[in-house]
């Protein structure tokens, strides 16, 4: 271990809190005290066991899947499970109207049925610490100077440590708010092969009503397969691929859960901003959150209304709908935490404390009132910036004509014949994916609403001018949804996106007279214009000084209370962390009390046939009515588990994350946080933050007992 590295870990644990729930740790970093805290609550596994570069351990059964979710491999045959709504794009992308797999489930029953996806994962190799390489770089430059040289350094570092040919790849993340930088080095495995997945109705049982909320009967999960060639490295599709032999795999538990449990979850939490200045908080609660809400709100709206005409649409439209309503209700629970536990006040006496300790000290006494004229400096332009990417980009049409900027960017410089060439051939490939995906009807509606919904909320003075006068002048008054309405009918109608005709001649040979007339892209290029010749600099300017600010803060909040400071862990950053806690229910409010299971008898209780949410397959109620759980039922309850909750932390980029308890044993997997600390991302609740998962013997139910899938089950370590 480094020296820098070693005095971090010094310093961060040498004293450790009294709850121990809180905290997204680094694996490769768990201080003595940190570790004897976890063996005291019930972990039976060395730290070599835990995590090593030099020897095969657990962390190598831990993968990134796709882009933004985590997996684990379960079988010396390169198995990985994760939720289901990770694997939904690539569970989508297999059905078909004749053979859908979405709504039916799927599960190959051998490997020659195991169907091929665009999917890759990636396993951590090593980390490297590489602060002392960037601070040196960087110096004492600050501001957008500061930002663009770390962003030359690191892109320095990642080439020089990946492999292109190997499949290795680096990324350096920076922790602390840049006052630490590690390496993370992985290997990426591209030949990744759906092996099953419940109906929709199990892995989404719930939908929107109960995403995000406790008591839950989810079956999120899904289950895939990487393959390797005949080295067991990385390769790409292949028919003569095998599957892989992984270092480390995890045995599966049949024993359960009960109150009080330990429960380690690793993954890659995607992002927190737990150490966020009050005007960010503020901010957030005031604008950027309703704002969005708000927008999404509208999307969804329409979205629903085509998806309940016709099962093609809904199925064509189901995985941008739920990613779209995912954080619709997070970031609308997120500000009611934020507000009913007062994170601002609670942010804000932190920072006096802070002020009061920095007074003489040059480096920290004008950190807070710089900080908050750059936010006075950009808050009026705050508005904007979310009504562009959520309102008008929230359109597929005109986001997708936004993607045609670089091919007018190209003909306007003159660029060669071959240049502009390869340019207009990748639009005429992603406008293929685009039609795929598209559905004119909710699309054309969207962008009538949210073309409204920009000229009526965000300030005259940062709007594009030209373009609503134009539109008033041939459409009529902006004051009426009409007027939008007929204009956006007209787009969907003349734009060349949806003419094969127009497209093929146009992409034959492009012409900027032409790419500039279509209405869809003008539109595009008004308020992108529009953008960056107004709250675009402003943000620039303002994200610089916000991360200058919040790096000095975070750094002098460590030089004034060092208690304090060894009970900091960093943000997460979507690099492999791990959280530990235990099975425990909680009393969310007055009079009420959450057990810390939901078993059959509750889906059976919420089950409506033919519902939207709450239908499922005739099969599964006809096997549960008769109680016929086989071996994974539970010898307490008496029932079939369904899920549990634990005190773990977690943040999005933790879906599919195991929940393994103190032999290294499989329990269930993670894909939810509860409504009543929703406020986690900025703020952890010690008392009510909950994760909700999946109980592994209901995973393995479904593939059993309703599934049929035994070949499946045979290829499992169960440990009973």
């Amino acid at each position: 271990m480094k020296k820098s590295v070693f005095l971090l870990l010094v310093f961060v644990t040498a004293v450790f809190r009294s709850y121990a729930d809180e905290g997204m740790w680094l694996p490769q970093l768990l201080g003595q005290q940190v570790y004897n805290d976890m063996v005291k609550k019930g972990l039976k596994l060395s730290k070599e066991q835990l995590y090593s570069v030099n020897k095969n351990s657990l962390k190598d059964a831990i993968i990134i899947f796709g882009g933004g979710c985590t997996g684990e491999i379960v079988s010396p045959e390169g198995l990985i499970f994760t939720n289901h709504h990770c694997g939904y794009d690539a569970i989508a992308g297999a059905s078909t109207v004749d053979h859908n797999f979405l709504r039916d489930g799927f599960y190959a029953r051998n490997k020659g049925e195991e169907i091929k996806t665009g999917l890759s994962v990636q396993f951590l190799l090593r980390i490297e610490d590489v602060t002392r390489e960037v601070m040196t770089a960087l110096g004492s430059l600050s501001g957008k100077e500061r930002a663009d040289k770390q962003t030359e350094v690191l892109a320095t570092i990642n080439k020089r440590m990946s492999n292109a040919a190997a499949s290795i790849e680096t990324r350096v993340s920076a922790l602390f708010k840049g006052n630490q930088y590690l390496a993370f080095v992985y290997e990426r495995y591209n030949d990744i092969r759906l092996v099953g997945t419940p109906p929709e109705a199990v892995g989404k049982f719930g939908g929107d009503t109960d995403n995000w909320e406790w008591p839950r009967h989810t079956g999120d999960f899904s289950i895939f397969r990487v393959y390797a060639n005949k080295q067991n490295k990385p390769a790409a599709y292949d028919p003569a691929n095998i599957p892989l032999k992984p270092k480390w795999f995890l045995p599966i538990s049949l024993k359960g859960v009960k109150e009080g449990d330990f429960t380690m979850i690793w993954g890659y939490p995607g992002g927190t901003n737990r150490y966020e200045s009050s005007y960010g908080i503020k901010l957030a609660t005031d604008v950027n959150n309703p704002t969005l809400v708000a927008l999404r709100d509208v999307r969804l709206k329409y979205m629903f209304e085509q998806m309940k005409k016709d099962p093609a649409i809904k199925l064509k439209l189901a995985s941008s709908y739920a990613g779209i309503a995912n954080y619709w209700k997070f970031f609308d629970g997120e500000t009611k935490q934020l507000l009913k536990y007062d994170v601002y006040g609670q942010k804000k006496t932190a920072e006096d404390r802070f002020n009061t300790w920095a007074k003489g000290k040059p480096e920290y006494q004008h950190i807070f009132a710089d900080w908050a004229k750059a936010y006075d400096d950009w808050r009026p332009y705050a508005k904007a910036r979310v009504y562009l990417n959520e309102g008008i980009m929230g359109s597929p049409l005109i986001g997708f004509a936004a993607s045609l900027i670089p091919l007018r960017n190209a003909l306007a410089s003159g660029d060669t014949k071959e240049v502009i060439a390869k340019i207009a051939a990748g639009a005429s490939e992603a406008r293929g994916e685009f039609l795929k995906e598209e559905d004119k009807p909710s699309d054309q509606n969207i962008l009538a609403a949210v073309t409204q919904l920009f000229y009526e909320n965000v300030d005259k003075n940062q709007q594009p001018e030209a373009f609503y006068n134009d539109l008033q002048a041939k459409y009529g008054s902006l004051s009426e949804a009409a007027s939008y309405k007929k204009y956006a009918a007209d787009i969907f109608a003349q734009s060349m996106v949806f003419d094969d005709a127009k497209w093929k001649t146009f992409i034959s040979n492009p012409d900027l007279a032409v790419l500039d007339a279509d209405p869809a892209f003008a539109q595009a290029v008004a308020f992108i214009r529009n953008y960056q010749q107004g709250a675009g600099p402003k943000y620039q300017e303002f994200t610089a000084k916000n991360t200058d600010y919040g790096r000095l803060y975070l750094k002098g909040v460590m030089a004034m209370d060092p208690a304090k400071a060894r009970m900091m862990y960093p943000d997460a950053t979507f690099t492999m962390r791990v959280s530990y806690g235990q099975v425990k229910a909680y009393k969310p409010r007055d009079a009420v009390f959450y057990d810390y299971v939901t078993t059959s008898k509750g889906i059976l209780e919420k089950y409506k046939p033919g519902d939207y949410e709450y239908d499922l397959p005739a099969k599964q109620i006809e096997l549960l009515k008769k109680k016929d759980f086989g071996r994974y039922m539970d010898p307490v309850r008496k029932d079939l588990v369904i899920d549990f909750i634990s005190s773990n932390d977690i943040t999005g980029g933790n879906s599919g994350s195991p929940v393994i308890n103190g032999r290294g044993e499989l329990l269930g997997l993670a894909f939810d946080g509860n409504y009543e600390a929703l406020s986690h991302k900025m703020a952890f609740d010690k008392d009510l933050n909950r994760t909700i998962n999946v109980d592994i013997r209901y995973v393995l139910w479904c593939i059993d007992k309703l599934g049929g899938a035994t070949n499946i089950i045979n290829e499992l370590k169960l440990v009973k």
